[in-house]
């Protein structure tokens, strides 16, 4: 039997909107036992708020703290070249001294390609753009000069500097949720990231279909099976809501009730992977449970949650 992998937790920063805050809250997370630091990578103000630059805010995290790692949740292929991407992400890890974690997705808000001009072709084809993408990087970051010929992309005898410190790469984070993206992922990704939203038409939608614990283990169970024998290797992660409570039905309506998720039983709300309802001491053994039951054990929280969790992070980081 695989031992499971020990728990570790992310923050979000997606309020961090200055450079006080954003190393206040950093340097929070790093003091509290939070494992990673992480932004997102959007440049219009909806659905998130405005958000500061991705690499260049990490880059001054890293600058800030001493072992916390940073990373995106998610960067979106689209918006860079992967030959530019690689020399970022290893200057990154190399300025960090190997603390970077490289999130991809393949891109989902319309408004936002829109706005900035940016062809938003369908969901087949930035797929293929982000594998394709995934190949070059892992190319870049690999001994020898990386030649390259596909649809979307062509390398010619590029040797990328500098090198990352973390070999053969940084950690591959894939965020992940429609079948493709899960078989990608289940072949490349060091960490897969679980989408329980939906993004298929082009926006952020809060279907709580996905969020159910039989579409969650059936997505798990693909990741499983294409996987095969690196299962054990890969990282699963999701991010989480907590809700402390002592009535934990009565918390599930009302999280339902103020969500408008019409149909969805309190029983299937206490079910669901990416909600934790109840004491202190339920959650931390519900944790653990997850965990045997479909192997999480990256759970990412918002910034605005971070000073709630740590108690929970106190008693499972590490273990």
């Amino acid at each position: 039997m695989t031992r499971a992998r020990a728990f570790r937790f992310g923050v979000f920063g997606e309020n961090a909107r200055s450079r006080g805050a954003l190393l206040e809250t950093a340097r929070r997370a790093e003091d509290s036992g939070y494992s990673t630091f992480l932004l997102r990578d959007h440049f219009i103000e909806e659905p998130f708020g405005h958000q500061l630059a991705t690499l260049t805010a990490l880059a001054t995290v890293a600058g800030a703290t001493k072992e916390l790692r940073v990373g995106s949740l998610v960067l979106s292929n689209d918006y860079r070249h992967p030959v530019m991407l690689a020399k970022e992400i290893a200057t990154l890890d190399v300025l960090s001294n190997g603390r970077v974690e490289l999130g991809l997705g393949a891109g989902f808000s319309k408004a936002e390609y829109d706005s900035a001009g940016i062809p938003f072709d369908p969901p087949g084809v930035r797929v293929d753009r982000l594998e394709e993408a995934i190949r070059v990087l892992k190319g870049l970051f690999g001994t020898e000069p990386l030649t390259f010929a596909g649809k979307h992309y062509a390398v010619t005898r590029l040797d990328g500097f500098p090198k990352p410190v973390q070999r053969p790469h940084p950690p591959i984070l894939i965020g992940a949720s429609g079948t493709r993206m899960l078989t990608i992922a289940a072949r490349e990704a060091d960490i897969i990231g679980f989408q329980t939203v939906s993004t298929a038409n082009g926006a952020m939608s809060d279907d709580p279909s996905g969020r159910l614990a039989p579409a969650v283990s059936q997505k798990v169970e693909q990741v499983r099976q294409v996987a095969g024998e690196r299962f054990g290797e890969i990282e699963l992660s999701m991010v989480v809501t907590v809700v402390f409570a002592k009535e934990r039905r009565q918390a599930a309506e009302r999280f339902a009730r103020e969500r408008a998720w019409l149909g969805i039983s309190a029983e299937q709300v206490l079910e669901m992977p990416s909600i934790f309802i109840g004491p202190l001491d339920h959650i931390v053994d519900e944790m653990r449970l997850r965990r045997d039951r479909y192997g999480f054990s990256y759970y990412v929280v918002l910034d605005h949650a971070m000073e709630k969790v740590m108690p929970i992070v106190a008693r499972l980081a590490g273990t």
